[in-house]
């Protein structure tokens, strides 16, 4: 049997190793081993490596099995992990999730879990986001200011604008005021 191992990180500072390691120390010595730097958001389908994966797996012959450590290696949302591995059964590959006690995913007890357990998954952020929007809501309603604090100030903002009045060039006020050119063209552009 060909065995794949797959593993993903959300961040080029983050590393896959402990994910390959716990693979193969729990008995796999994966032939394959695809890993993808990307975020839990983007659907399988659109990771290069697990696209790659997906490939191969449907030209080879004979049984396979992926190997992954956790569940949400697997896709972004219940939705998401049930049609990957509804696709990989399909081209004959069986699914073992390590968190799940080496569970297949593509056997009748595995479909039960997997199911079960992206619900709860998808519950769990859907709540998530509701707090996060609440807390958001009564922040704004205590007036306090969301997201990144202001690099300037109202006097800081007149004196750029009078400045680029007179000519000076975006750049030359940026490094002026240690702001970036940016900064200075939406301060040029917000007339407020």
């Amino acid at each position: 049997m060909h065995t794949f191992a797959y593993a993903r990180v959300s961040t080029a500072s983050q590393t896959t190793d402990n994910q390959i390691k716990e693979i193969e120390d729990r008995g796999y010595s994966p032939e394959t081993i695809y890993q993808d730097v990307i975020s839990g958001k983007v659907p399988t389908a659109k990771r290069p490596e697990f696209s790659k994966l997906i490939d191969t797996v449907q030209r080879m012959k004979g049984e396979k099995r992926l190997i992954v450590s956790k569940l949400d290696r697997l896709g972004r949302d219940a939705a998401d992990i049930l049609h990957t591995v509804r696709g990989l059964e399909e081209m004959g590959c069986k699914v073992v999730v390590l968190q799940l006690g080496e569970l297949d995913l593509t056997s009748s007890a595995g479909k039960l879990v997997l199911s079960t357990l992206s619900a709860v998954a998808e519950m769990e952020r859907d709540i998530l986001i509701e707090r996060t929007q609440a807390g958001l809501s009564r922040a704004r309603s205590q007036g306090k200011q969301l997201g990144r604090p202001n690099v300037t100030n109202v006097e800081t903002r007149q004196k750029i604008r009078q400045l680029l009045s007179e000519g000076v060039s975006v750049s030359a006020i940026a490094r002026q005021f240690n702001v970036s050119r940016q900064t200075v063209m939406r301060i040029r552009d917000d007339k407020a």
